[in-house]
C-alpha cells in the first residue's frame, strides 16, 4: 500500500471521526474561522473553485494539497466533493508525514 492509499484511508477515518469539513462554502467558512489545519483540493477542480480556495488558504496561511482528483476525494469520504478541510491537529499532522 503506497502513501497515497494510506492518506486516502486516513481521510476516511477522519471523516468518520467528524474531523472533516467538505463542500465549497463550509470549507471557506472553516478557513476564515481558523478551524482548518489542512485543505485538500482536487487537482481537476474548476478554475474558479481552485482560485477561490488557494487564495483563501494563502491569505489565512493554511497548507493545501492537490494530490487527489475529485473522484479520489469523493471515494475517500463517501460523497461527491472537490474540496475538503481537516479540522483535527492529530489527523493533519499524520497526513503531512504521509505527503512528505
Amino acid at each position: 500500500m503506497n502513501n497515497l492509499d494510506r492518506l486516502s484511508k486516513l481521510i476516511g477515518l477522519a471523516q468518520g471521526a467528524g474531523s472533516i469539513v467538505s463542500g465549497e462554502e463550509l470549507v471557506i467558512k472553516a478557513i476564515q474561522n481558523h478551524k482548518t489545519r489542512l485543505v485538500f483540493l482536487a487537482h481537476d477542480a474548476a478554475p474558479n473553485l481552485t482560485k477561490k480556495v488557494t487564495d483563501k488558504c494563502n491569505y489565512y496561511d493554511i497548507e493545501f494539497s492537490t494530490v487527489f482528483s475529485a473522484l479520489e476525494l469523493s471515494v475517500a469520504i463517501g460523497r461527491s466533493r472537490k474540496v475538503l478541510a481537516v479540522t483535527d491537529a492529530g489527523f493533519s499532522k499524520k497526513m503531512r508525514t504521509l505527503m512528505d
